[in-house]
């Protein structure tokens, strides 16, 4: 198998510029999954590694060989689209085996990897079946088992799972990361709107904004250690509270206010960054209910979605641009109009500067 290497990838149509000068490694054997908002440039990038979409500047490597100007054919890559794009008269082995009867592979070479494909991926009683007679589940699995059969260098996957319902959506899911586990040379590269696919699915997170990458690593440090405010309210759902504060001390611990009250957090400032207005931020999950009632956010029940497992709480806080939500485990209880007190441990807190970007960061 194959990494991939972008050098200051660039990407225009006509003046309009979508993708600004990428700098990224993606290490053979990497499970990365691209995420961001829709436009934001994820399959667009991950088409110019495929090459159906031309690279307007910049040097996209696939291994050791430099593919910018090499077609998708000869790439060495295989693509899991959005829509199945099965061929219907065909049976589920003849889908598989498509690609490979094209380039002319002996029948005894096509037979084994669409068997050894069908057993990984649980399709073996479909093999005689047309698409027609399978759940969409299934046919995306077949699809999957057509990248496969191929054995490329590198996986490309593109919203595989956005035509799902919820329950296959868990389903398929959860057998892209046995495929995963079952083949832990590939290169894998996963484009989803879906945050928990990405949390769930990734060895590493690209987070993409208009073009850009924000942020790259874990997951889970992006969801402990955001580099901005981007990237903070991206990862998370409910997504993270950010209120204005302003710093009052400095030094290895900083000191801020938040309206009338006062928080020490873990984090180091800048001695010139006293008096200054910064982005306070904090999970919904991270915030109690202080019993006390002197907490470090005070607001008024607004909305209360209660799910069962969780029980989401939307708050009027003053000189809060948004609701703030608390997010707390089971069936909790409030009225509308209720004052709540909420609190939070201070290792759970964030601070951002006036650009957006963390002091953890700087």
């Amino acid at each position: 198998m194959a990494g991939v290497l972008m050098k200051n990838i660039k990407k225009s149509y006509g003046t309009t510029a979508v993708i600004h000068g990428i700098n990224l490694e993606i290490r053979s054997g990497e499970f990365v999954v691209f995420v961001g908002p829709s436009g934001c440039g994820k399959s667009t990038l991950l088409r110019m590694i495929a090459g159906l979409e031309s690279i307007t500047g910049g040097d996209m490597y696939i291994g050791e060989e430099r593919v910018n100007d090499i077609p998708p054919s000869q790439r060495g890559i295989a693509m899991v689209f959005q829509s199945y794009a099965l061929y219907p008269h065909m049976s589920v082995y003849d889908n598989m085996a498509f690609g490979m009867k094209i380039a002319k592979a002996p029948k005894a070479d096509i037979e084994k990897r669409v068997r050894e494909a069908a057993e990984i991926l649980q399709l073996t009683p479909y093999l005689n079946r047309l698409p027609k007679a399978l759940s969409g589940g299934q046919r995306q699995r077949v699809a999957i088992g057509r990248a496969i059969v191929r054995n490329p260098k590198v996986f490309l996957f593109d919203e595989p799972l956005s035509n799902l319902d919820a329950a296959l959506r868990v389903a398929t899911r959860i057998e892209i990361a046995k495929l995963k586990e079952s083949m832990p040379d590939s290169t894998m590269i996963y484009v989803t709107h879906d945050q928990v696919e990405a949390m769930t699915l990734a060895d590493r997170i690209v987070v993409l904004s208009a073009g850009n990458v924000e942020q790259v690593g874990p997951p889970i440090e992006l969801y402990e250690r955001p580099a901005n405010l981007f990237v903070a309210q991206f990862i998370g759902s409910p997504a993270m509270n950010v209120q204005r504060a302003r710093i009052d001390q400095t030094g290895e611990k900083t000191t801020i206010r938040l309206g009338e009250r006062k928080a020490d957090l873990p984090i180091p400032s800048p001695a010139d960054m006293a008096g200054a207005e910064v982005h306070f931020g904090v999970r919904p999950e991270d915030l109690t209910v202080a019993s006390n009632g002197n907490g470090l956010i005070d607001g008024r029940v607004n909305i209360v979605e209660s799910l069962g497992e969780v029980t989401n709480v939307y708050l009027d806080v003053e000189n809060a641009p948004e609701p703030i939500v608390v997010k707390l485990p089971g069936v909790q209880r409030f009225n509308r109009g209720e004052i709540v007190s909420l609190a939070a441990a201070p290792d759970k807190m964030h601070l951002f500067n006036e650009k957006g970007r963390s002091l953890l960061h700087l």
